[in-house]
């Protein structure tokens, strides 16, 4: 039987922690799809390289930002762009959509695990 935990802080937020988790990995994505549009041409090198700059950075700002609910909303906003990329590079149209349906879905199941805690933690308080 495992040990109970003597930490006392309860768990982060998993709306947050899946949230900050595609921003990143978008990041990621950013960087290798202005890779692309580099080796293909797509635009004045400099232009490109400041454009997937500005976006990898501001997943990676807005990741940050996520304790306040702006967070999540210029998260939100991010995603436009991500999938606009798709305009220059036609394989972002898929991988952007799949990270579209992702941030949607860790904003939904992350919300309803932190429900599901708080309501278990509510409990255990009233019962202990």
């Amino acid at each position: 039987m495992p040990a109970e935990s003597t930490d006392p802080r309860p768990p982060g937020s998993a709306r947050r922690q899946f949230a900050a988790t595609i921003l990143s990995l978008e990041a990621f994505v950013v960087l290798f799809a202005t890779l692309v549009a580099f080796g293909l041409r797509v635009g004045e090198p400099s232009a490109v390289w400041l454009v997937g700059a500005l976006l990898a950075v501001s997943m990676l700002v807005v990741a940050g930002m996520l304790r306040w609910p702006a967070g999540y909303w210029a998260g939100s906003a991010l995603q436009v762009p991500m999938l606009a990329s798709g305009l220059l590079v036609p394989a972002m149209f898929g991988i952007g959509g799949v990270f579209v349906v992702l941030w949607v879905v860790a904003l939904r199941l992350g919300a309803r695990i932190d429900r599901e805690r708080a309501e278990r933690a509510r409990l255990a308080g009233a019962s202990g």
